[in-house]
């Protein structure tokens, strides 16, 4: 049977196909259409349909729009309550009216859509499904935890042969989301997007008023918690327009983030008293905090937690189709990874060079090729195979440099026309990371926990360890990706470093590059020394003099 994904109703807009219980495609509609989010001009940010996403999915499968068994649409306006707490007064009737509208605006996107085939799937059960049905366990607890959904912001329980058993769910206007994105907005950072500046952020400061956020922020003893009405300005003063950020800046970031880590730990306790499971799948836009998880893992109750790459709501169009097969009694199979996205034949992409008249060299041994320009201190646009589905680049859309060079973290961010208290992250082979790193789970092909850098290794890798002596890892496994592998070997043969920088592949305000075009204009607008394209290697020098 065919199911096939939509979120398209707060942010993240995207589609996902799941044939005969696998999942076959997934990707976000900002890749296509390159604004980031899919936010366009208030007031439509929220409502992008991603129709190019969606027709990508099925064209990947070679299927049609009438060929779908049913469509699930992560967000049911029925449960909407009218004026209820926390909703956005003013846009929650428009919101909700799109909604109920969304089956006859796909039918019109996907021509052969029978819109009947629509079927409402409520927002943070498409959360959990996203993690309990796509994780490679088939029992486990699960905890959603995000700004919000029709009416609640979190959802704990667990999942049992596939099927998924609500223990709580907290009520708005309480949500832990909306109170960090509270933070992120008075912070001076884009709102329901930056939020991972926060965590960054907290690094530098010292949990000054965590005892006062103890009061207005606390767990309810009942798998829930309480957020009371907080002033973020009598901790530090709003920043706008660009303004540098200062210590009582950093001081709240940090404050703000403990207090989080703390309640997830109380939620997680709860839970796990309820079902033993050794087991912790999560989703929702709050997992996306490696901090967070790390510390859940290390201090909480359950020995495994694993966490959705796509944890944010593009992940609930993923859930929403696990959900459809598992209801309609195809059980569904673990994701097979994050790279989910578009991809390109070698042929194809020597295309694109040739009309784009750039001259390229197709090395015999790439990844020696590579390894060889990154021990010069060259930075290194990598483009290969199938996008990631979420927000981190995993060694498909990647900038790659040498981690050895300290410098190369004020390079980068340059490069990327980003903040410079912001951190880059190493990619290391699964078998060689506790060697360097330590805490958090081996392996971590996700980027979705932090681990502590060896003391020894600190001064050897200076580039991607952040402040606080900590690097958000990426493992890389051989058997699933041998040409990245083969280049950290051939890396670390040529520096004695078996660690390589990895950070994604985009400019500041942009999605990540997707397709040849977005790359060939990326590279063309930034300082990165060369691009490998597939099995090609562009130099800057030769293809712009050319």
């Amino acid at each position: 049977m065919r199911f096939l994904g939509i979120n398209a109703i707060f942010h993240d807009p995207a589609a996902a196909l799941v044939v005969d219980g696998e999942v076959v495609a997934a990707a976000e509609e900002e890749r296509f259409s390159r604004r980031k989010h899919g936010k366009r001009p208030v007031p439509f940010s929220a409502w992008e349909l991603p129709e190019r996403a969606a027709a990508w999915c099925l064209e990947q499968a070679g299927l049609r729009p009438e060929d779908l068994d049913a469509v699930a649409y992560s967000y049911d306006p029925g449960l909407v309550r009218p004026g209820g707490p926390g909703l956005d007064e003013g846009w929650e009737d428009l919101r909700t009216t799109y909604a109920r509208r969304a089956p006859a605006f796909l039918a019109g996107v996907l021509p052969g859509l029978d819109s009947t085939q629509v079927r409402y799937v409520p927002h943070h059960v498409a959360h959990a499904a996203s993690a309990g049905l796509a994780a490679p366990y088939r029992d486990s607890a699960v905890l959603v935890c995000d700004g919000r959904g029709e009416a609640v912001s979190h959802l704990a329980g667990y999942y049992r042969d596939g099927e998924l058993t609500i223990l709580a769910a907290q009520e708005l206007p309480h949500s832990l989301g909306l109170m960090y994105e509270e933070v992120t907005q008075h912070l001076g950072f884009l709102r329901s997007s930056d939020e991972y500046k926060v965590m960054a952020l907290a690094s530098y400061g010292e949990p000054r008023h965590l005892d006062e956020l103890r009061e207005l922020i606390h767990p309810d003893g009942e798998g829930g918690f309480r957020i009371e009405p907080v002033d973020w300005g009598g901790y530090a003063k709003a920043l706008a327009g660009g303004e540098p950020w200062t210590m009582e800046h950093a001081d709240l970031a940090a404050s703000v983030q403990k207090r989080l880590e703390e309640v997830l730990l109380d939620l997680a306790r709860w839970l796990h008293g309820r079902t033993g499971d050794r087991c912790l799948t999560m989703a929702g836009g709050v997992a996306l905090n490696c901090v967070a998880n790390t510390r859940l893992l290390a201090e909480g109750p359950f020995e495994e937690v694993w966490v959705q790459p796509a944890a944010g709501d593009a992940g609930t169009a993923l859930g929403g189709a696990l959900h459809l097969a598992q209801a309609f009694g195809e059980p569904a199979a673990p994701m097979p990874g994050a790279d989910l996205g578009r991809s390109w034949s070698d042929e194809e992409l020597a295309a694109w060079l040739d009309v784009a008249r750039i001259p390229y060299e197709r090395p015999a041994d790439l990844a020696c090729a590579v390894a060889a320009e990154l021990a010069a201190d060259r930075i290194v646009a990598w483009f290969q195979g199938r996008s990631e589905y979420g927000p981190r680049a995993l060694g498909r859309r990647s900038l790659l440099a040498h981690p050895g060079r300290a410098a190369n973290t004020e390079r980068l961010n340059d490069v990327k026309g980003r903040e410079q208290f912001r951190p880059i992250a190493p990619m290391v082979l699964a078998e060689r990371a506790r060697e360097i790193f330590d805490g958090g789970p081996v392996p971590s092909p996700y980027m979705l926990f932090v681990h502590r850098v060896r003391p020894e290794w600190r001064e050897r890798i200076p580039a991607v360890v952040h402040v606080d002596g900590t690097a958000r890892i990426q493992t890389v496994d051989r058997a699933d990706d041998p040409l990245l592998a083969r280049m950290l070997e051939e890396f670390e043969i040529r520096t004695g470093l078996p660690v390589v920088v990895n950070t994604s592949l985009n400019t500041a305000g942009r999605p990540m590059v997707d397709d040849p075009r977005d790359v060939l204009e990326c590279f063309g607008s930034t300082p990165v020394d060369l691009l490998v394209l597939g099995p090609y290697l562009i130099r800057r020098g030769e293809a712009f003099t050319s």
